[in-house]
């Protein structure tokens, strides 16, 4: 179909949410996997719900593909646009609807930033548990169509286990709530079946997230290893014990170095392999699960166990492993990202 002809149909879109010249289109054509690009055949960025319900009934109507976007930081390719399709992205989405502290809910649109939503609630006692590395700038839409976890997934979960509700519309334009605020809602789980869809199955308009008080104590160690081999030795008898770690991270010699160059955050970088083990909750505990996992570490060979000192310090350790990414990218343009989990 002619562009122009498509774009004379969008009657309910202003002339600022339609993008076509090629300098518009450019910074569209990939998400975070940069490696595969493709100039989008068109980018739209609507403003309300009823705009998204005209856009996705007018390309169902031409048969002309869409493809969601929400912050672009993905390394899936989720976002990747076709050259004969629209990029449809819900940047302009980004309001907090509504905070239920009682219910320890929060009703947000997609372009909300991750970790706004914990920036909004933290002077309360609350926090929105998963974080991925890209958390500063990744839109909250986006962790429900990758199903995003982060480096405390271990003991919070995946965006699955911390959302409620959503409210998505269908290629023909029928806007459907899936989930509940209550604990459970009848019918098939759907709720998790268009979490981690990368937008194949609905535009998501809204998201209800659920809160968790903040702890009272948070606790990392950083143990250094002469091995991978003992590191991840170590991972399974952490866990063998019963002991779950808010957040458990492996990092091999490389990527200490790497990331020590670009964060300094005090990692050992003659180590073969590190690893950062959190634990929270309640002071005593986790002082006493604290004794437990340093134990563990030294005997499976850790040649340092260090605790962090203070609060500062902590965050800065978690800063080095989200760095991860961008700490190696400034040494090359392309390498390959394995995540294991």
């Amino acid at each position: 179909m002619d562009r122009d002809t498509f774009i004379a149909g969008l009657h309910d879109l202003p002339a600022r949410c339609i993008l076509k010249d090629e300098a518009e289109l450019r910074p569209y054509e990939c998400d975070g996997l940069s490696a595969y690009r493709q100039l989008p055949w068109l980018v739209l960025l609507p403003e309300t719900v009823e705009q998204v319900q005209s856009v996705l009934r007018h390309c169902h109507a031409h048969k002309v593909p869409v493809v969601a976007r929400g912050a672009g930081t993905g390394l899936s390719g989720g976002a990747l646009p076709l050259d004969n399709g629209v990029l449809l992205s819900l940047a302009k989405f980004n309001r907090i609807l509504d905070i239920d502290l009682p219910n320890r809910l929060a009703r947000v649109q997609p372009g909300v930033r991750n970790l706004a939503i914990t920036e909004a609630v933290a002077a309360q006692g609350f926090y929105y548990a998963p974080d991925p590395s890209s958390q500063i700038a990744c839109s909250i839409g986006g962790n429900v169509a990758e199903n995003s976890g982060g480096v405390h997934c271990l003991k919070y979960g995946l965006t699955v286990h911390n959302i409620a509700e959503l409210k998505l519309i269908t290629i023909e334009g029928e806007l459907l709530t899936l989930g509940s605020p209550s604990l459970d809602s009848p019918g098939y789980d759907l709720l998790a079946l268009l979490t981690g869809s990368e937008g194949l199955l609905g535009i998501i308009v809204e998201v209800t997230v659920r809160l968790l008080p903040a702890p009272e104590q948070a606790q990392v160690v950083l143990a250094a290893f002469d091995s991978i081999a003992a590191a991840g030795q170590a991972v399974a008898n952490i866990i063998s014990q019963g002991l779950l770690p808010a957040g458990l991270e492996l990092m091999d010699t490389l990527a200490v170095r790497a990331v020590e160059d670009f964060v300094h955050a005090g990692y050992p970088v003659d180590a073969a392999a590190i690893l950062l083990c959190e634990l929270d909750g309640d002071p005593y505990e986790v002082d006493v699960q604290i004794e437990q996992v340093t134990r563990l570490l030294q005997e499976c060979g850790a040649n340092e166990v260090r605790r962090a000192r203070d609060e500062a310090e902590r965050l800065r350790f978690w800063a080095g492993r989200k760095a991860a990414f961008p700490a190696v990218g400034r040494l090359s343009p392309d390498y390959y990202c394995m995540d294991g989990t």
